[in-house]
């Protein structure tokens, strides 16, 4: 690391998640010895992790260097840029700013992490300015799939960067205002130094849509059925549930909400002056007893979680909603890239079922809430940035939206992945170090490293299974009977009595060609056991199992 990244007036930029992936953002800024956090998110888990259903980004590099950390700034509401606050807050110990809807969901998550009276929680007004430590921080209002996303410009001696969190530029978001262009304006002609930016939709042509569209559409869609209708979308895309009720309204229907994480939103939203001209949604214990051609559901569920309300609804194991033959199940909602195999079971089970389906392949359900090319290239425009720095994306996301700020005329693209110290001003920009970075899980009430041995462990056993062999010697060395043989996943000992028998064979024969002295060894001869149960299961199964010994002397 430079000398003067801890002391001297260097401005760096340092990712510890969110970079070369989508989720888990959590961004760093340093000047003047202190460094500011941006954003703290999970992601969640998927079948290459096991029993793992939240993942964040591990903090341990600033984690070290808590006492300069001078605070939080949470962009929006968004569970990939604030849900991991209340898991990694003791770790960090600073103050956070919030707006007020982020801020409302965020109570709710620090109140279950028994915080709600320990975390400095500063609720800001949209397009304020306010220092935290050496830096000064305007909150932009931009528009997104959330009430109140905001784009921070961060000033410094050193220079002005603006991170624009996610966002797009929705010319009638209908709850909320436009996006602040004359800010963006304003800041692009006082100079920006660099622009760190969404990259999630940098592959889509034109532009992203506007909700006052679906809006429009999904009102004359519910006109068609006569069944009962659920719709499930982000249960944070607060515009789309007003949408849904409002075309709901339209079409002689009740709201019905089915799903804890969509009544936290709506209390949030209702908080924060939102849904002031909509009824409260009714239970979804009270909506049985209308009429099918009367009740709109809108459920969790649309990225085929299995816990979810609608999961449970297509698996007939939802204590209050049934749904059949002549309904109707709209995903208002786009498939988030790796969760395509969960979505399709989902619907396809909903099909079974002879639910009909409409997804946004079928009608205009759905609009982004990220900026497709055109808004990128007009955010350039008004910031007219020295340098952008892509983030929010995978790979090929950066590389894309590196090609496209060169187009768009930015002197400089860098691309880098997360733990890269990305020095941005003075002199020329450079990576001058990379920290460790990694990830951590929920597991249970604990955080573990993903890259842990517990979690390594647990995914062999996935998909090679786990074997325990028993093996009891008595003092002159001898096996006092057979070995005894677990081998969960792999063997049914009732109906693979041959298979179970030959495991047990290479045991005893393991055991019992050792030499006498070595069988006084414990270690010898737990791994001639341990070698003996992995080579006879790799030969009739295929199947390498985590292996133990227990060895009984007598």
């Amino acid at each position: 690391m430079s000398p003067t990244a801890e002391t001297g007036a260097e401005l760096y930029f340092l990712p510890l998640g969110g970079v070369g992936e989508i989720g888990m953002n959590l961004a760093l800024y340093g000047y003047g010895g202190k460094w500011l956090m941006v954003d703290c998110g999970v992601s969640f888990g998927d079948e290459s992790m096991p029993m793992v259903d939240v993942v964040m980004a591990d903090p341990a590099w600033i984690e070290e260097r808590a006492d300069k950390l001078v605070g939080l700034v949470l962009t929006h509401g968004h569970e990939d840029h604030l849900g991991a606050v209340g898991h990694l807050w003791k770790r960090l110990r600073c103050p956070v700013w919030a707006t007020g809807f982020s801020a409302s969901i965020l109570k709710g998550k620090l109140h279950e992490a028994g915080l709600q009276s320990q975390v400095p929680l500063n609720v800001v007004v949209p397009g304020s300015t306010f220092r935290v430590g050496p830096f000064e921080i305007e909150m932009i209002s931009m528009t997104h799939s959330i009430p109140e996303p905001n784009t921070l410009a961060i000033r410094t001696p050193a220079g002005t960067v603006v991170h624009t969190g996610d966002w797009k530029f929705d010319p009638d978001p209908l709850l909320g205002p436009v996006a602040d262009k004359e800010a963006l304006r304003r800041a692009g002609k006082a100079g920006v130094l660099a622009v760190i930016g969404d990259s999630t939709n940098v592959f889509t042509k034109g532009h992203s849509g506007s909700e006052s569209e679906v809006r429009g559409n999904l009102i004359a869609l519910l006109g068609r059925f006569d069944g009962r209708i659920a719709v499930s979308c982000f249960a944070t895309n607060v515009a789309r549930l007003e949408s849904i009720a409002i075309a709901a309204e339209a079409n002689e229907r009740s709201v019905a909400l089915v799903g804890r994480s969509l009544w936290r939103i709506d209390k949030a939203a209702r908080e924060n002056g939102y849904f002031t001209d909509l009824p409260p949604f009714l239970t979804e214990h009270d909506a049985g007893y209308l009429p099918q051609d009367k009740v709109l559901y809108i459920c969790t569920g649309s990225q085929g979680e299995p816990r979810a309300a609608l999961a449970r609804i297509a698996s007939g194991d939802h204590p209050h909603v049934r749904l059949g033959k002549g309904d109707v199940v709209i995903f208002s909602s786009r498939i988030i890239p790796g969760n395509e195999k969960e979505i399709f079971r989902l619907q396809n089970d909903l099909v079974r079922l002879g639910i009909e389906v409409v997804t946004e392949k079928d009608e205009f359900v759905h609009v982004s809430g990220h900026p497709a090319r055109e808004e990128m290239e007009e955010l350039y425009r008004l910031l007219r940035p020295s340098l952008a720095v892509p983030v929010h994306g995978e790979a090929r996301h950066l590389q894309e939206h590196a090609r496209l700020a060169r187009a768009c005329g930015v002197p400089e693209a860098v691309e880098i992945s997360n733990g890269a110290m990305l020095r941005l001003a003075p002199g020329p920009v450079e990576v001058v170090d990379h920290v460790p970075t990694g990830k951590l899980c929920v597991d249970g009430p604990r955080l573990v490293r993903l890259d842990s041995e517990v979690l390594r462990n647990r995914r062999r056993m996935v998909y090679n299974g786990s074997a325990v062999v028993t093996v009891v010697i008595g003092k002159d060395g001898k096996l006092l009977g057979d070995p005894q043989l677990t081998a969960l996943g792999l063997l049914d000992a009732a109906h693979e009595a041959e298979e179970h028998d030959a495991v047990v064979e290479a045991v005893r024969e393991a055991v019992e060609d050792l030499p006498t002295k070595a069988r006084r060894d414990d270690g010898i001869v737990r791994e001639a056991a341990r070698l003996a149960v992995r080579r006879s299961l790799k030969e009739s199964h295929g199947k390498k199992p985590i292996t133990d010994v227990h060895l009984v002397r007598v």
